[in-house]
């Protein structure tokens, strides 16, 4: 089975890409999603936040402004949140990938926004970068509600420069002239980890 890890910085369109290997019928576990359930109704994560960060769960659910609002800006309080999801975060990854080898399933997608950060790559056979201007990055996040340029500017802060993710790709997928480019590269690239 091969493994390709997904990652590119924020307003990139990696969720557009993950969208298209979904289509072409290849398997994605994506990591943002499983935070999401996990600070979600009754999400496993939810007792332990409730123990670290007193007042951010309300009715068995993470209140993900409250929480952010804690941890952004703060190294210290981020650590600790990392140190609860994770580990969650892996064992999810775990059970997709040990599901997708007992099925002998060919390529399947680890969709890991800070895939390098976190040493992600080493858990896979290639990784496919998505990238695109900087302005247009810009223009792309700064419509999200409640998004401020000073906002986007510490989450950069906090990602691997877009030219060193680059780089380091084995598959670059330059998201700017829009998503037929995207496709026909990630099609050609399908049909090659799936046909090795």
């Amino acid at each position: 089975m091969n493994i390709l890890g997904l990652t590119g910085s924020i307003g990139m369109g990696k969720s557009t890409a993950a969208a298209m290997l979904r289509r072409l019928g290849v398997p994605v576990h994506d990591a943002d999603a499983t935070v999401h359930a996990l600070l979600g109704p009754d999400g496993a994560a939810v007792p332990a936040i409730a123990v670290a960060f007193p007042g951010v769960v309300e009715n068995n659910t993470v209140n993900r402004a409250a929480l952010g609002a804690r941890v952004f800006g703060h190294p210290a309080e981020l650590k600790r949140l990392e140190a609860i999801l994770h580990p969650l975060v892996r064992r999810a990854e775990a059970d997709f990938l040990k599901r997708h080898r007992r099925r002998r399933t060919p390529l399947v997608v680890l969709d890991i926004p800070l895939l390098f950060e976190t040493k992600g790559e080493r858990r896979c056979d290639l990784v496919a970068v998505v990238t695109a201007p900087a302005f247009l990055q810009a223009a792309r996040v700064l419509r999200r509600p409640g998004m401020t340029p000073a906002r986007l500017a510490a989450i950069r802060a906090q990602q691997m420069a877009d030219g060193d993710k680059r780089r380091r790709a084995d598959l670059v997928l330059p998201t700017g002239t829009g998503k037929l480019p995207v496709l026909r590269r990630l099609k050609r690239a399908v049909t090659l980890l799936r046909d090795p």
